[in-house]
């Protein structure tokens, strides 16, 4: 990696790679990586980075997003609530 000489140090080597989209999801992608103050390289390589680098996942990490939350609406959720108060 080259060495920045100014802070002594290194610099990831950053090289072009080509990747293809569907058409309807560049602007999008744009658009969000705009809102998000980043350039669309930036967000696709984080977003690499975070979906690479995780370490091996706990019970919570591999449920998460598999339950729905409850309707407050719903008997079941209004007799749990009054039980657990």
């Amino acid at each position: 990696m080259p060495i920045d000489t100014y802070l002594q140090e290194e610099q990831p080597v950053k090289r072009k790679v080509t990747i293809t989209l569907e058409e309807h999801l560049i602007p999008r992608a744009k658009r969000y990586a705009a809102s998000q103050g980043v350039s669309l390289s930036s967000l696709i390589e984080e977003a690499l980075d975070r979906m690479t680098s995780r370490p091996t996942t706990g019970v919570v990490e591999r449920w998460r997003g598999r339950f729905e939350l409850a309707d407050r609406d719903d008997d079941r959720y209004r007799a749990l609530a009054a039980k657990y108060r």
